[in-house]
């Protein structure tokens, strides 16, 4: 997919978030289980770890921050006091299938999401259901905080992947 260089701050949005995304997905294609959960020490990240933290920041601020839901699947019932980084350290429990699964209908899920919050008619100035940071967040900025938050971690995972099997310009 291509990002058009000329084009409405939605669509330019939604278009670099898409390609990180699948950035994300290409520096973890091919890998197995020991592969994601491989780390680069004295970092603990692993790939794995990031699949599932990702499609959790999916949920988080799609659905229960923009929407208002509360969290559902996998995420419901977790103890985040018990482990504030349990997305990460469980990871390793979950098979690459299962992982991959995971974020494709969790990106799903929160394309609609966006698509709904969109039809209200108030483009990205439209506010989330649940304030952040001490007040109200809009689309836009939850959308600027995904690029930046899948860019991070793409950057993550460019060194983790060529640590493991030397791949590089994925």
């Amino acid at each position: 997919m291509s990002i058009p260089t000329v084009a409405d701050e939605t669509t330019t949005l939604r278009a670099f978030l898409d390609h990180f995304r699948d950035t994300l997905r290409r520096q973890c294609a091919g890998i197995g289980a020991d592969g994601l959960a491989w780390t680069l020490p004295p970092a603990t990240m692993t790939l794995g770890g990031m699949l599932k933290h990702l499609t959790f920041v999916e949920q988080w601020w799609f659905s229960i921050v923009l929407h208002g839901h509360e969290p559902s699947g996998i995420w419901a019932d977790v103890d985040w006091e018990a482990d504030e980084d349990w997305d990460w350290h469980s990871a390793v429990h979950d098979s690459p299938d299962q992982l991959r699964t995971w974020l494709d209908e969790a990106i799903e899920t929160s394309d609609r999401l966006v698509d709904e919050a969109l039809a209200r008619g108030e483009g990205l100035d439209v506010l989330a259901a649940r304030e952040r940071r001490g007040g109200p967040v809009s689309l836009r900025w939850i959308l600027v905080h995904m690029v930046e938050e899948y860019a991070r971690h793409c950057g993550h995972a460019d060194l983790i992947r060529e640590s493991i099997d030397g791949a590089t310009d994925l």
